[in-house]
């Protein structure tokens, strides 16, 4: 390094500043597919190579040509060797683009020239440069290359139009067949522009998705991983939808069975949302796809016993039939029929539901005093909480409470302004006796299985019902990963022009977060323990996991929990046809971290598909933070 004669340098020791390092060097050529202000980059330009003692001299000249161009550009490699890659934001949608384009590349191969550069560093010449190599070796000794590809290959049947006789530079750009105008679409793809093609347009191949392993906390892809095989990885999906709106290759559109098959084995874990240099959202192409493609048609049945789920589970607390179907499952022929009629994966077992859904437990507990101090939070009933797991949404409250703070449920009426928390509702009219009371959802089992019509009427009366809490400066804390990943991401997309669906978006904070920003004076229980498990998949791609490092360090819970993705990921596991894949994804990181843990590690998993994952091929309990925290508090 001193013999470089570098200004300044730093070694790094740090684990995860080497890490931050490297991801940056490793998807370098990602990430400068996008500008800062979200306009789109691209190639052509990314691999020219002067002599490294010009280096200072051509840059100087090269930012001078992208501004007499109207074009900026981001370099991201190789300034010790002289070799520049850079993504320039061409536009090479429209004719006046394409002829920019084209100027520019003239002119900066020119320049290349005179700083006695190459117009290719390291990488091959190709369509992208091939018709200006007269400018950099001159007329006859291209001519002399095309007699000698004459010789080998007269009938010009190898990489025909690539080095000699080449087609211009700015002929069959890749865009050149997608649609002018944005198709129709159900979210509303905000970082473009609100267009569908731009959104799949981001994939520009740099085949992270393809790796083998994944480091550290990452997620993307586990259908790949599991199948090894292109179509199930984000880029080969995304390539096919490209094909799909460019309708050349696959001709049907939405109706593409091709499409839809490569889509099925994705999970929808968003791990490609955080993980992918260029920000690919797998799970939300995934859901528009299906939203188009079953538009008027039957769906299979799982979408209407999963997809619909919240409803069922509801009808069933109504009913107070859950210890009926416990029973009646517990039967194997009928647990059989249930699954062949629902859909599912015949190796699944059906998790029971909750003798007592959470709510119920709520409107029975003795209140506290509701002037007794401390912030106001607003605790999700989420659905798996609600009917499943409301141990989980009774330990939250417990801790919650031991912070200080003071917990309220969401409305469950249409309410006429009432102060929120105070236990009491007003309705605003006779109507609302009639309806019954209403429950929030995240909309997530609609979203995931492309029922949006369905989920945007589930989130437009949530957020009627919400309306007294968005007065307020309450947080909403939401246990599930998953359905807060919903309200954070899916809920502002699909209702971009209802203001209160940002407004509740930023309203959304995990357990660890509420306590650390709410009560940042309260210590949990010191537990002295290890931990395993897996950070949700969710969480790692939309939400963070910072706040949940933070409070299992104040408690003493040592160790780092795995990456991947558990393989139940909501609805997919239980499809049926998915068992083999699911049960893949959970070998690779999440069994084998239990496997190996000491004996007195705590298992951590926040998200309910991850727990019954590990119930169900493990044959182990995993507990969420909040159960294992409100343990450590001792009797109450």
């Amino acid at each position: 390094v001193r013999a470089a004669g570098v200004v300044d340098a730093l070694v790094v020791t740090d684990p995860a500043a080497r890490r931050a390092l490297w991801r940056i060097r490793e998807d370098a050529s990602g990430t400068a597919t996008r500008m800062p202000d979200g306009t789109e980059a691209w190639p052509g330009w990314e691999d020219c190579a002067v002599p490294p003692a010009r280096l200072g001299a051509y840059l100087r000249e090269f930012r001078t040509l992208l501004t007499a161009h109207g074009l900026r550009g981001t370099p991201y490699g190789h300034f010790g060797d002289g070799c520049i890659h850079v993504r320039v934001d061409f536009d090479l949608l429209t004719a006046a683009g394409v002829g920019r384009f084209r100027r520019f590349s003239e002119e900066l191969a020119d320049l290349v020239v005179a700083h006695g550069g190459s117009l290719s560093g390291e990488h091959g010449d190709g369509q992208a440069r091939a018709e200006l190599l007269p400018r950099m070796y001159g007329a006859e000794t291209v001519a002399l290359f095309e007699r000698a590809k004459t010789l080998w290959d007269p009938d010009d049947l190898l990489n025909p139009g690539m080095l000699v006789r080449p087609a211009p530079l700015d002929a069959d750009l890749r865009f050149a067949v997608l649609p002018r105008e944005p198709v129709p679409v159900a979210f509303g793809y905000p970082a473009d522009g609100g267009d569908f093609t731009a959104a799949v347009r981001r994939c520009v191949g740099v085949a992270k998705c393809r790796t083998t392993e994944t480091p550290g906390a990452a997620v993307m892809c586990p259908s790949f991983r599991a199948t090894g095989q292109e179509e199930h990885s984000t880029r080969g999906r995304a390539r096919l939808l490209h094909e799909m709106l460019a309708g050349e290759v696959i001709t049907d559109g939405w109706r593409s069975t091709e499409v839809r098959d490569a889509l099925d084995l994705c999970l929808s874990c968003k791990g490609c949302r955080s993980d992918c240099p260029v920000g690919v959202d797998m799970a939300t192409y995934k859901a528009e796809f299906l939203h188009h493609h079953y538009a008027g048609r039957r769906r299979p049945a799982a979408h209407y016993a999963l997809g619909r789920l919240p409803l069922w589970l509801r009808w069933t607390a109504r009913t107070r039939t859950a210890p009926a179907l416990n029973a009646l499952v517990a039967l194997r022929p009928l647990a059989a029929a249930a699954r062949r009629l629902a859909g599912l994966a015949p190796e699944r077992a059906i998790p029971p539901l909750a003798r007592q859904p959470f709510t119920r437990w709520w409107r029975r507990r003795p209140q506290p005093d509701p002037d007794s101090g401390g912030d106001l939070v607003v605790l999700w009933p989420d659905t798996f909480t609600e009917h499943l797991a409301p141990t989980v949404g009774r330990a939250a409250v417990r801790v919650l409470e031991a912070a200080g703070l003071r917990v309220a449920l969401p409305p469950t009426r249409h309410l006429d302004r009432p102060p929120v928390g105070d236990g009491r509702s007003r309705l605003l009219n006779p109507v609302a006796l009639l309806r019954g009371r209403g429950q929030v959802c995240c909309g997530l089992t609609y979203v995931s299985t492309g029922q949006l019509d369905r989920a945007r009427a589930v989130l437009r009366r949530t957020l009627d019902l919400m309306e007294p809490v968005l007065d307020t400066a309450a947080p909403v804390v939401v246990l599930e990963p998953s359905c807060a990943a919903a309200l954070r991401g899916d809920l502002p997309e699909l209702l971009p022009d209802d203001p209160r669906a940002r407004r509740l978006a930023d309203r959304v904070l995990t357990f660890a977060e509420t306590l650390e920003r709410h009560a940042p004076t309260w210590r949990p229980p010191r537990l002295d323990r290890p931990v395993t498990g897996q950070t949700h998949c969710h969480q790692h791609a939309v939400l963070g996991d910072a706040a949940d490092r933070r409070l299992r360090a104040a408690a003493a819970l040592t160790g780092e929990l795995s990456g991947g993705c558990c393989g139940l990921a909501g609805n997919f596991g239980f499809e049926k046809g998915h068992w083999e894949v699911s049960a893949a994804c959970a070998e690779e990181q999440l069994l084998p971290s239990v496997r190996a843990a000491p004996e007195d590690a705590l298992l951590l998993a926040d998200g309910y598909s991850c727990r019954t994952q590990l119930e169900q091929l493990a044959g182990v309990r995993g507990r969420h933070l909040a159960e294992v925290l409100a343990e450590g508090l001792g009797e109450p």
